[in-house]
């Protein structure tokens, strides 16, 4: 038993680790028609990973099976295809989530192109691959057939009729398919109700609220024809009454087995009503106001609320009951839609004072336009439902009826008018308003006419001055025909008020005033009738001569200025005794010599100018400017470029003009103003200059620019010329470099023109008062010391131009130097063992440069002994150079030397490398190399100079012969043969005789008789090196042992 368990659990462990991730998907193939809806499920199971799988769809099109074509991912946004990625935007195409390992492929418009085999594929999100990943499923979509018509009519039914209604139905899809119908009724904004319908099995099924009817047989559902089928609903009820309307449903089997409804579609609506036996409407008036006034116009509402069928008909009749419970028809709207009014309105209605419409089914409109007092009364509407029997007769069903009173206000019910003025006493040439206040306040459509009568000073007669007629039009009185020219009229747009304005009033305005105002209404037949008239009080105007109010500043200043600036001249009219009065302003200058003043210039009342001697004498007229302000009451005097001979004491004689009555000037008043002191100085001389010293290292070939600001001058309206100079050592005089004249003309100094300087000089202006000169491409011969020199001209009251300060800048010194020299070259030693007949390369790297414009010559030398006598060292004095290769800076290589001829090669491995290979090497070619780097750059004038010069470590190359043993190699390497053979046997030696020592002395100390007898243990002789520098064979070391005597 214990094995069989065990047996159990390993099979569900294995069952678990090895489970395959399975993707299930919709089986196919799928029948679908165009503009459906359509789902498509896919599941995944045992799978690994988070309980979130993702899903990604795609389609094999009929026309390419073989190609993949993505449409939409759970995971990427990105991953539709182009054709679909429109419409998985717009939400047509979208997968949803059931659960996290299922989800639903929805296509909400199905098109023909959606035609071909869907799969459904899931990311891994397990350890390792193992089962199937996608699933596929065929998807066809065709068109869609199903056809549901009906004819759209309207049948007014009564209670207890018979409803016949007939739906053709008809399909024409290839597929096998059931259709299924059902016959629906819907009240207004209610959902539809099932009434009967035939299931796709044929099985007919009765809704709930018709069950009942239909077991009693009064619902019936037969097919007439192939396609057509009849809904028969015997004994009408009231509850019958609403829209009927066919559904048929299209469905397919799927391979699954189950039905599924391919397309649905409603045929037209037929609206049935159904008329009971007695009327239910309910009506309700409204009016736009309780209370009008008399002439505007009464607007009445007449609702049918509740209880109207549309298939009867109403008739609407319009009464009044006045005040003595008199009723009369206003009115009448029979059930054909024609108006009949009244016998006592046939004429008001004949000119359109009454109107009456229809607004929509079961709403009625009365409106009375320019009402009358008579109209004032108990509005009622009454209103009668017909319908029409089976005989084709109206008969009436039933009336009702609601009311409305409205009262009217007579027009001329408190009528006055009050004549008033603010001003009943004016001086000459001022304005006064009469205002003729009109109450009550009529609206604006009240017509009222208004006339202001006048009766002159002295005079017992009125007359008509002025009529503001009914209709808005403006009247003059003959009489007085003065008056037009200064009389203004104007009514009050919110009321009917009348106000009269009279300017430049004089002795003829002088008198009485009234108005009188009539008040008016317009008929229906466009005749007038005046209700009422009323007269004003009586105003007294009188008008007085003006009493002199003017008055002239009499402040006195002190102005100082700068000669060419303008001398500003005000003459202030503090007051004065009209608007309308004129000046006439006479301007004066007093010289200290001048016992009066002089006048200058004259402008009288009429603004004419005159100028005056002094003006003439002194050439002033072309210098002097008059203002006057909007205001009326300053004015300038101007004198423009002033001169010093300008300086004196100035003032202004100010006279008043008025305008009298009989248009005619004469002068008022006049006053002298106060006193300005004007004295005019040549400007002083602000002109600074930046004084800073500077000092500047710059190296050859790069740009400076030298700073020349001024700070401060004399007026913004001066000109200015710049000059460079500089001072080059050992030359005892400053040179001129460039001018900038006071005309911005540009002028080279004769130190840029005799060089090249000029073409690599910049001056500019960047701001006011800012100079910069640039110099480009510096050379050393440009060290210097710099400075500008600044001018100052200004220009005179006679347009003369002249200096009037000049100042020095700072000195900057200016010093060029060539680059540093930061040439390096590989110095490491190196050795070359090369056999006969071998190449070896000779390497010159530059570790790091002085310029990046820098450019090389490079040689290669060999270091050769003169002779190499017996073990002596080797030293400068035998030593020779001899030059192997030179490539110049300039790319040209000079001649091999011999015996190098033919078997050299010249490699540039990079910008820093250089290699030099010998070929075919032979015995003469060991020796020391090493290679000489010459550093050479342009001046900005682009003439090439060496910089400097650094030569490699050595190279030491050493030629082996094939044939050679170890022997002859180290014979013929010096350096070598007397590292092994000559510097091991001194050192050998010296420890051998150090040892012998320390043992003899301690021999001596521990054997005392055989150092009495005098006896050495033992001698030695100096070792005995045989050796030879030539030889083939190593040096011998001899060492011989002494006696004993």
């Amino acid at each position: 038993m214990r094995c069989l368990l065990l047996e159990l659990t390993s099979l569900l462990l294995l069952g678990s680790i090895f489970a395959q991730r399975q993707v299930a998907v919709q089986e196919g193939p799928l029948y679908r028609t165009e503009n459906s809806h359509i789902t498509i499920w896919c599941n995944v199971s045992d799978y690994q990973g988070p309980s979130e799988q993702n899903f990604q769809w795609s389609i094999y099109l009929p026309s390419l099976p073989e190609r993949e074509v993505q449409i939409v991912s759970t995971m990427d946004p990105s991953f539709p295809y182009a054709i679909y990625t429109q419409r998985v935007r717009s939400g047509e195409i979208y997968v949803e989530k059931i659960q996290g390992d299922s989800a639903l492929l929805h296509i909400t418009e199905l098109q023909d192109r959606d035609t071909g085999v869907y799969e459904c594929h899931t990311p891994t999100t397990d350890e390792r691959y193992f089962g199937s990943y996608s699933a596929k499923m065929k998807l066809i979509v065709i068109p869609d057939s199903l056809r549901v018509t009906s004819e759209a009519q309207t049948l007014n039914k009564v209670q207890h009729d018979s409803l016949e209604i007939k739906c053709a139905v008809s399909k024409a899809t290839m597929q096998h398919s059931h259709v299924s119908i059902a016959w629906y009724q819907k009240k207004a904004d209610e959902p539809a109700v099932e009434v009967i319908s035939l299931s796709r099995d044929f099985v007919l099924h009765a809704g709930s609220e018709y069950s009942q009817r239909h077991a009693s047989g009064d619902i019936r559902l037969d097919k007439v024809g192939e396609t057509l089928s009849k809904l028969t609903i015997y004994n009408l009820q009231s509850s019958d009454e609403g829209e009927f309307y066919c559904e048929a449903a299209e469905w397919i089997q799927d391979p699954d087995g189950t039905w599924y409804a391919m397309t649905r579609k409603r045929s037209e609506g037929t609206m049935v009503y159904v008329e009971g036996t007695e009327t239910n409407i309910s009506v309700e008036v409204t009016n736009n106001a309780p209370s009008v006034l008399e002439g505007e116009s009464l607007r009445f509402g007449c609702n049918v609320r509740t209880g109207f069928r549309p298939q009867n008909r109403l008739s609407v009749t319009w009464q009044l009951v006045d005040k003595q419970n008199r009723r009369s028809d206003i009115v009448q709207l029979d059930r054909d839609g024609t108006l009949h009014p009244g016998p006592s309105y046939i004429e008001r209605s004949s000119y359109g004072e009454i109107q009456m419409e229809q607004i929509r089914p079961g709403s009625f409109t009365l409106e009375i336009f320019s009402s009358l007092k008579a109209d004032e009364g108990h509005y009622e509407c009454r209103v009668t439902e017909w319908t029409r029997r089976l005989d084709g007769e109206w008969q009436m069903i039933g009336e009702r009826h609601n009311g409305s009173a409205v009262s009217i206000n007579a027009l001329d019910a408190g009528f006055a008018v009050t004549a008033i003025s603010r001003t009943p006493g004016v001086t000459y040439n001022e304005s006064f308003d009469l205002q003729c206040i009109i109450k009550p306040h009529y609206p604006s459509w009240v017509p009222v006419s208004v006339t202001w009568r006048f009766q002159p000073a002295g005079s017992t007669e009125f007359h008509d001055l002025v009529t503001f007629t009914r209709d808005g039009g403006v009247q003059w009185g003959d009489k007085y025909s003065g008056f037009r020219t200064r009389t203004a009229i104007e009514k009050a747009e919110s009321s009917n008020n009348v106000r009269l304005s009279i300017s430049r009033a004089s002795d003829t305005e002088a008198g009485k005033y009234q108005c009188v105002a009539e008040l008016w209404r317009k008929n229906y037949n466009s005749s007038w009738t005046r209700l009422a008239d009323r007269t004003s009080n009586l105003l007294e105007i009188r008008v007085l001569r003006p009493v002199t109010k003017l008055q002239v500043s009499k402040s006195k200043r002190s102005v100082t200025l700068v000669e060419n600036r303008a001398i500003p001249l005000n003459c202030s009219v503090k007051s004065q005794t009209s608007p309308d009065s004129h000046f006439a302003v006479l301007w004066y200058v007093h010289k200290p010599a001048d016992t009066d003043g002089r006048l200058i210039l004259k402008t009288t009342h009429n603004s004419v100018f005159e100028y005056g001697t002094y003006a003439e004498g002194e050439g002033l007229k072309g210098r002097l400017q008059f203002e006057r302000s909007l205001s009326g009451g300053l004015f300038s005097l101007t004198v423009q470029r002033a001169q010093v001979s300008d300086t004196g004491s100035y003032y202004c004689h100010v006279e008043e003009w008025l305008l009298n009555p009989n248009h005619a000037w004469y002068k008022l008043a006049e006053e002298v103003s106060g006193r300005t002191e004007v004295t005019v100085k040549l400007p002083d001389n602000l002109l600074e200059v930046n004084q800073t010293t500077k000092n500047l290292t710059i190296l050859e070939n790069e740009w400076v620019t030298l700073e020349c600001l001024v700070t401060s001058r004399s007026s913004h309206t001066s000109h200015l010329s710049v000059e460079w100079y500089v001072w080059k050592p050992g030359r005892p005089e400053k040179e001129e470099i460039v001018k900038l004249s006071r005309q911005a003309t540009f002028l080279y100094g004769e130190l840029a023109t005799v060089s090249d300087l000029k073409s690599r000089l910049r001056l500019e202006s960047p701001s006011p008062g800012l100079y910069l000169l640039t110099i480009q491409n510096l050379t050393v011969q440009d060290s210097g010391i710099y400075s500008c020199r600044v001018e100052e001209w200004l220009l005179d009251p006679t347009n003369t131009w002249y200096r009037r300060a000049e100042s020095l800048s700072g000195l900057t010194t200016l010093v060029v130097k060539q680059p540093d020299a930061s040439l390096q070259v590989d110095t490491t030693p190196a050795n070359l063992t090369v056999p006969e007949q071998g190449q070896f390369h000779l390497d010159c790297p530059i570790l790091s440069v002085s310029s990046q414009e820098s450019r090389f010559a490079v040689s290669w030398v060999i270091l050769k002994a003169r002779g190499r006598g017996g073990r002596a060292s080797r030293n400068k004095d035998g030593e020779e150079k001899e030059v192997l290769l030179r490539v110049g800076w300039d790319a040209i290589f000079s001649p091999e030397a011999s015996p190098w001829e033919g078997r050299m090669r010249f490699q540039r491995l990079s910008a820093m490398l250089y290699r030099l290979t010998v070929l075919r090497a032979g015995a003469t070619d060991g020796g020391n190399y090493s290679c000489r780097v010459e550093e050479w750059v342009p001046d900005p004038r682009g003439v090439w100079y060496k910089l400097d010069e650094e030569e490699s470590g050595p190279i030491s190359v050493y030629i082996q012969d094939t044939g050679s043993s170890l022997q002859s190699v180290t014979c013929s390497n010096d350096a070598l043969f007397y590292f092994v053979f000559f510097y091991p046997f001194p050192i050998f030696g010296i420890l051998i005789i150090t040892i012998l020592l320390v043992r003899f002395k301690s021999r001596n100390s521990s054997k005392n008789s055989e150092g009495k007898n005098g006896v050495p243990l033992l001698w030695i002789k100096e070792p005995h090196l045989n050796y030879s520098p030539t030889c083939l064979e190593p040096p011998v070391l001899s060492i011989h042992p002494g006696t004993i005597d």
